[in-house]
């Protein structure tokens, strides 16, 4: 960090830092009809301006996630948004830059905002043209609002500097090498194994004879499409389907049919629950082929492991045999968790591909991508990213097309890595919780609406994720539910959420508190699986619900359960 020099007045004559370079927006419709995008920078801000603006200095860096020094370090934000369609550029696209609240998080802290035309003309907004509020905490996001449904904006966002102040100017990337031997040679590296391919081939020459087949996709975020713009198009699970229906119908792909169930922000301990009811729906739907990606959402597992190799299995011991393909995304840390559930592709014998063997060791050389335009944020990947997971799928498909089949099926007769007792778990929820335990409530009487929603399938519009909850809306002292139950295991799926009208509960077992569960802990609205009872033998128990003291008047909802007799 440099001291005062001369004042430079022009804004574009200000050192700048780029949070967003050339990045895709698009609006998608949520439940109240407004088109809607966001950029989300809470706990997120300083690593994105890290890798889109390059090397800058970490005490600059840290003036960056709160408001106060943020206004020592920042004159004005300046917004371009240019329309990919030339018919759109002569729309206008509402730019919010959110700061949480204190107070409240999503009400009480400041919002700058501005009109910004979509032709590529850069807006500035000046940061000392907004008062100083004390409640103002942490950076949230940018939003976006649209005057239509899914189109594609590019955009781009600067923090230009107050005077004293100088970072680096950014380096333009040349395009993506797609179409050149080495993009190819990188695609090679993200084949960890084709495995027993007995069960995949047994796809692919269904697909070729013309019968129905099925592709499922279950993970998180990455999965749901987050990054990818527009969202149900241009996701790696899509266009890796679309893939596998030119490689093996390309006259005619009407009889392969595609399933989306990624939840973003959830690990394998949600998706053991959601799979019968989000992949199979509950029997209506049969895979032939079920993808899987928690190699990035997997932290929260409480097993380490268990839950991902419960959901393995249950899928691989499904009636009709199907296909399971592993698929390690990675952050943009490098980081997954590959290390951990890799063992468990190699005990199963299953095809497995990793993005991370493959982008990871090319980025220091960046012949082919570079980091800003494989990711979208630190988490999720690009248009350019999703193509990249695409086609390392793909890759896969068209090794194992070419491979002869195994001689036999994969044994089920195996000692599980981590284990599996988890794997027969079933979902219920207020619909159908009668058939599974007697359940007695005072002031649970409501339903959430306040929820997470997700694009599922070629749907655009997002639906809700555990409907049908019980909802303590706090109008009730000293609320309470209760559920008598027998089983093994039992998991609780929590609404996680922003709002501090949000208390904590204490749940107890047979009369011991096992666990005291904070919505505000994680900060936004989203589910939270958490293992109540974990045991070898069934029996029958009495699991309590209440608000902490102190909370007594606090709200908390409990979206579900998983349950295994």
């Amino acid at each position: 960090m440099k001291g005062p020099v001369a004042p430079k007045d022009p804004t574009d004559k200000r050192p700048c830092l780029y949070v967003v370079l050339d990045k895709t927006i698009s609006g998608t419709k949520e439940k109240d009809g407004v088109c809607r995008d966001y950029v989300y920078l809470e706990g997120r801000i300083k690593d994105q301006v890290k890798f889109t603006s390059g090397d800058i200095e970490e005490d600059i860096l840290e003036m960056l996630p709160r408001m106060e020094t943020f206004r020592q370090l920042v004159h004005s934000v300046g917004v371009s948004v240019n329309a990919l369609e030339t018919e759109d550029r002569g729309d206008e696209v509402e730019f919010q830059f959110q700061c949480y609240g204190k107070t409240d998080k999503y009400t009480t802290g400041t919002i700058m905002e501005m009109t910004c035309p979509c032709n590529g003309e850069e807006m500035v907004v000046a940061v000392d043209a907004y008062p100083v509020n004390k409640d103002d905490d942490q950076f949230g996001s940018f939003n976006f609002i649209f005057p239509k449904e899914n189109r594609n904006m590019s955009l781009t966002v600067k923090f230009y500097l107050n005077d004293g102040y100088e970072v680096p100017e950014i380096q333009v990337d040349p395009p993506v090498a797609f179409d050149t031997q080495e993009y190819q040679d990188m695609i090679a590296d993200s084949l960890v194994s084709t495995g027993n391919n007995y069960r995949l081939k047994k796809v692919i020459e269904k697909a070729k004879r013309g019968e129905e087949v099925t592709l499922a996709y279950i993970g998180g975020s990455i999965t749901q499409g987050a990054g990818a713009k527009p969202i149900n198009t241009h996701c790696y699970a899509y266009r890796s389907y679309q893939a596998f229906c030119q490689m093996f119908a390309p006259e005619d792909a009407g009889h392969i049919h595609y399933v989306k169930a990624g939840v973003g922000g959830t690990p394998s301990e949600l998706g053991m629950i959601r799979y019968d009811r989000d992949v199979t729906e509950d029997g209506r739907v049969v895979p032939d082929l079920v993808v899987i990606e928690f190699a990035v959402n997997d932290e929260g597992d409480e097993t380490k492991g268990i839950c991902f190799e419960s959901l393995v299995r249950k899928v691989l011991e499904a009636p009709n045999e199907p296909a399971v393909l592993l698929n390690f995304a990675v952050f943009m840390n490098d980081q997954n968790l590959q290390t951990r559930l890799q063992p468990i592709g190699e005990r199963y014998e299953l095809p497995m591909v990793s993005v991370k063997d493959a982008i990871v060791p090319q980025f220091e050389k960046s012949n082919v991508i570079t980091k800003r335009q494989y990711f979208y944020d630190i988490y999720h990947p690009t248009n350019d990213g999703h193509r990249i997971m695409a086609d390392c799928i793909a890759n896969l498909f068209d090794v194992v097309d070419k491979e002869d089949m195994a001689w036999e099926d994969i044994s089920m007769d195996k000692e599980p890595v981590y284990g599996i007792q988890f794997k027969d778990i079933v979902r219920f929820d207020r619909k159908d919780a009668e058939q599974y335990a007697e359940i007695t409530q005072l002031g649970y009487g409501a339903k959430d609406t306040e929820i997470q929603y997700v694009e599922r399938n070629m749907d655009l519009t997002p639906s809700p994720e555990f409907a049908d909850n019980w909802m303590n809306d706090g109008t009730v002292k000293n609320a309470e539910f209760r559920m008598k139950i027998t089983c093994k295991n039992l998991v609780a799926v929590i609404k996680d959420s922003g709002s501090s009208e949000f208390g904590t509960a204490d749940i107890l077992v047979d009369g011991k508190l096992v666990k005291s569960i904070n919505p505000l802990d994680n900060g936004w609205a989203h589910c939270n699986p958490q293992i109540i009872i974990d045991e070898k033998e069934s029996a029958e128990h009495e699991v309590l619900f209440r608000m902490k003291n102190g909370d007594e008047g606090k709200r908390f909802t409990i979206l579900g359960f998983g349950v295994t007799a």
